[in-house]
């Protein structure tokens, strides 16, 4: 057993795969073809379910069956309004492992995934939150430093390892996400406590992935600091940072939150449905950009480790060179 292999003991055991490397959930990119490639990999690939209804749930789950007989999880958001009916499809398919991004699970949610026998992992953005989803249950956490991209929070994910690995790494596994490009930053992490790290970014142009070319390029254009958070203009307004490289998409974001602002003003809208509006612009502005190739005024969420995409390869191609990052650098460290 390999020094790499001794440290990921835990995360491999919780999740069934070879590697604790976990694909991040991105909306239209990580769906059957990316995920059954990462997990026939020999790591974890995870569906994002994101605004799907039960019923494009439950075909996706068939169809990453049908290219794998890899353990494979699904990534539902908190605030989803069939949350129960997602985990229910998930149930129906034995899925083995279902993540939970966006919040606080609501109440019955973790018992019912559990109910089913599925592994439950959670994201936790601050070591209170991680505390609180430990002492309800769930088996393993996700902390996602701000470098990553999508949804980001505040903090770096140097500063979530340090304050949270230390406190709750023996408890449960927690997996890093955010900036996580290269094997030696993977070694670095699992040396500080953590069973598995996920990444996002360095996937998005994998050979299986269905992004459109436009995208892909993109993402091999970029450096690091293209990569930026958008800016909440309505303090009123729950919005949630996004990382994206700027574009028009960008600039046209900001005019969504001044329009929805103006319908929170005038009464056509509560904050509930305020919050969705955001939500349903972001799906369709990453659509656009992912799946049609509009670069322009879709959305590119990235993170900042986009600096270091700077081909396409497979995710077979990319585990293994992550792999072999991670075991020359502890290799290297005694």
């Amino acid at each position: 057993m390999t020094k790499m292999n001794e440290l990921m003991a835990r995360g491999t055991e919780l999740l069934g795969s070879e590697y604790a490397i976990l694909c991040g959930a991105m909306s239209w990119v990580s769906e059957r073809n990316l995920v059954s490639a990462i997990s026939n990999a020999g790591g974890f690939g995870v569906i994002a379910c994101g605004a799907m209804t039960p019923e494009l749930l439950d075909a996706e789950i068939a169809g990453t069956k049908a290219l794998t007989s890899r353990p494979f999880g699904v990534n539902l958001i908190t605030m989803h309004p069939q949350l129960f009916d997602l985990i229910a499809i998930c149930a129906k398919h034995g899925v083995g492992h279902v993540v939970l991004a966006g919040g606080l699970p609501p109440k019955g949610s973790l018992e019912a995934i559990k109910q089913s026998g599925a592994k439950v992992i959670c994201f936790a953005p601050t070591l209170a939150l991680a505390k609180k989803l430990v002492r309800s249950g769930v088996d393993a956490l996700v902390i996602e430093g701000m470098e990553a991209g999508g949804h980001i929070g505040p903090v770096s994910t140097s500063v979530l390892a340090q304050e949270i690995l230390p406190v709750l790494a023996g408890d449960v596994p927690v997996f890093v996400a955010g900036g996580i490009g290269r094997g030696e930053a993977i070694a670095g992490y699992l040396e500080m406590g953590a069973s598995g790290v996920q990444l996002g970014t360095r996937f998005v142009c994998a050979t299986e992935s269905i992004a459109h070319p436009n995208f892909k390029r993109a993402f091999m254009r970029a450096s690091a600091r293209e990569a930026v958070a958008s800016v909440q203009i309505d303090p009123r307004l729950p919005v949630i940072p996004v990382r994206a490289l700027k574009n028009a998409g960008t600039e046209a974001f900001t005019a969504k939150q001044r329009e929805v602002a103006n319908m929170l003003d005038s009464g056509q809208v509560d904050m509930g449905e305020a919050q969705l509006e955001i939500e349903h612009y972001w799906a369709g502005a990453l659509r656009r950009a992912v799946i049609d190739g509009d670069v322009e005024n879709g959305s590119l969420m990235a993170g900042q480790s986009v600096g270091m995409v700077t081909q396409e390869e497979s995710a077979a191609e990319i585990i293994a060179t992550l792999v072999q990052q991670a075991e020359a650098a502890l290799h290297a460290r005694g």
